[in-house]
């Protein structure tokens, strides 16, 4: 019996359900030679295999359209297109004309062609091995007579906990949330792809179990405790009744905080906390759009790039922003510009580096690429009308690259006024501080943008040279590191000695202890997941701005994150006493500890 596994905590909540196990994976293809007069039966039955596999495609690309919408479903025409390949059929046939059986000739060739494509110097070519990898695994299925169904194709109302190695796009794009409760991964940390997509749909995750796909058998009756990171298999009578009772106190907390989502977010000395949404698609925006939050302090737009074989064009991205901003009736919306690469997936022939976190991404890809650039900004001035938006600029560095990317938006309205085209000339500008030298020099920013908002993520990341994404070292990924507190300080007081609103969009608004500790750094705009928003507002109206201040200046001082994790807490504690949200646990402080496993830098 497996019994309790620990993970990290990714999405909060607690929901009970059964395993459904997803192993997506290559099956073991035994090798089987075929007589020469079995060779036209077998190419026959090969044929079969990827009419079947296409269909099968079909069918998933039709519902993917239906949950996730056409742009995402779009994935699976590529996959599609692979099947239709001549010269692919074409080697497999051969290897049978040579006496190989149907399974093993393809299960070759697809593994030929992954490696030249995971070799290959163009980057959009390198992201087609996920989708080969796909497609043999769908023809194999058939060829070796495997269960024939789609990897997360559940009834509704099926309860099941999703556990997996990892959650792939063509995975991701099929999730039903009607059938789905919870997710629980081998790999992730709380700022990879799976965590912040559960955050935004509202389901309960846990990541870094590392070996949960090798443990389970599926079916297991589970309790998955987003909250704690932990996934309990077969649990006992008396676990049962503690989760549950577990539960049925953070959903009265959750109803409670429900209410608060429609009362102003002032501290209890009156000081005004502006609090806005994250939007990671723009069919979160309805959600978003009535959870308490005064506008979309960062959408995201990769979603109109990951897993794409082109780059959407100029009427797809203003449909989608102004989908967004029509939601918000006027509340600002701010925009980021497209942060492809490193995490993300660039798509393209583009070039790419053996260290994408530190190559050619985000602002830099696109002062380098001034027509995609263009298509964008075109977008955004035209989505503009509809509504109050701000365009962000993202991995901002130095003032060069500021003014080279008001040279192209100038450009880009220059191209709508010759096509005669409206849109709105005085959109606000303003950029992600997410490194140590854009905080460190954030004062030479100031007299070319109208806002700053600071991306903890990366400001993170690369201030502790802590991969956020490896689940080894999720343990020393901690924004409330001195050396981390210490650069938001400073954005925050040049920012605010500049009459610049400054923001915060990370991941760490999100969470109440270090909520609580950015309000004593002065930060007056955060940005958060859209479901968090009620539950930060909680936390700006339980608190003044004077003991918050002291607060984060104890932390300030402190000498390790653990010290000043200690101050904040015994603070927040003090200002709220035993509330069900701080003591059952939320985003950021299981148990009382923001660290997500078991120690801390």
């Amino acid at each position: 019996m497996p019994g309790g596994m620990a993970g990290m905590p990714a999405s909060p909540g607690i929901v009970e359900g059964k395993v459904h196990l997803l192993r997506w994976e290559v099956p073991d293809v035994d090798h089987r030679v075929v007589s020469d007069n079995e060779i036209t039966s077998e190419i026959d039955r090969l044929r079969d295999a990827i009419e079947r596999a296409k269909e099968r495609l079909r069918h998933v690309r039709a519902r993917a359209d239906k949950h996730a919408g056409p742009e995402e479903a779009a994935i699976f025409d590529v996959q599609i297109s692979i099947l239709e390949d001549a010269s692919l059929i074409g080697e497999v046939e051969e290897l049978i004309r040579q006496n190989l059986g149907a399974e093993k000739a393809f299960d070759l060739v697809l593994f030929e062609w992954r490696q030249h494509f995971a070799r290959h110097s163009q980057s959009m070519l390198r992201e087609r091995v996920g989708d080969l990898i796909d497609v043999q695994i769908r023809v194999l299925s058939v060829l070796m007579g495997l269960p024939d169904h789609d990897p997360v194709d559940l009834p509704k109302g099926s309860n099941a906990i999703l556990v997996t190695h990892d959650l792939t796009p063509s995975l991701t794009v099929q999730l039903d949330r009607e059938a789905i409760i919870g997710i629980a991964t081998d790999a992730g940390t709380r700022t990879s792809h799976v965590a912040i997509l559960a955050r935004s749909l509202g389901l309960p995750a846990v990541v870094g179990l590392r070996d949960a796909t090798a443990r389970l058998k599926g079916n297991e009756h589970a309790i998955l405790d987003g909250t704690s990171g932990i996934l309990i298999v077969d649990p006992t009578p008396a676990q049962i009744a503690t989760y549950r009772d577990r539960k049925a106190r953070e959903d009265a907390d959750a109803v409670e905080l429900l209410q608060i989502a429609t009362t102003e977010s002032v501290t209890l000395d009156g000081h005004w906390v502006t609090l806005r949404a994250n939007v990671d698609l723009p069919e979160e925006a309805e959600q978003a759009a009535h959870s308490g939050a005064e506008g979309v302090g960062l959408m995201r737009t990769e979603f109109l790039v990951v897993g794409r074989a082109t780059m959407p064009d100029e009427e797809e991205q203003y449909r989608a922003y102004t989908h967004v901003v029509e939601a918000f009736s006027g509340r600002p919306v701010v925009i980021r510009t497209f942060d492809v690469g490193g995490d993300k997936l660039p798509v393209g022939g583009y070039q790419t580096d053996a260290n994408p976190f530190l190559g050619w991404r985000a602002i830099r890809m696109c002062l380098d690429e001034p027509e995609l650039f263009k298509t964008q900004l075109r977008a955004l001035l035209r989505a503009a009308m509809h509504g109050d938006v701000r365009i962000m600029f993202p991995l901002v560095i130095t003032l060069d690259e500021v003014l080279q990317a008001k040279q192209l938006l100038r450009e880009a309205a220059a191209e709508l006024d010759a096509r005669g085209v409206e849109y709105r000339h005085d959109l606000p500008l303003g950029v992600m501080v997410e490194t140590p030298a854009a905080a460190l020099c954030v004062h030479t920013l100031v007299d070319d943008v109208s806002f700053l908002s600071i991306g903890t993520n990366d400001l993170t990341q690369y201030t502790l040279a802590v991969d956020r994404g490896s689940a080894n070292l999720a343990s020393r990924f901690t924004p409330l590191h001195p050396a981390v507190l210490q650069l938001i300080h400073r954005i925050v007081e040049v920012g605010s000695a500049h009459k610049l609103e400054v923001s915060v969009c990370g991941e760490m608004a999100s969470q109440p202890l270090m909520a609580f500790a950015l309000i004593g750094l002065g930060v007056r705009s955060m940005s958060v997941a859209g479901r968090a928003v009620p539950l930060v507002k909680r936390v700006i109206r339980g608190v003044s701005v004077a003991v918050a201040h002291e607060a984060a200046m104890a932390a300030l001082a402190s000498k390790t994150a653990r010290e000043a994790e200690g101050e904040l807490r015994r603070r927040l504690f003090a200002a709220f006493g035993d509330a069900p949200f701080l003591r059952d646990g939320l985003p950021g402080f299981v148990d009382g500890n923001i660290f997500e496993g078991s120690g801390g830098p």
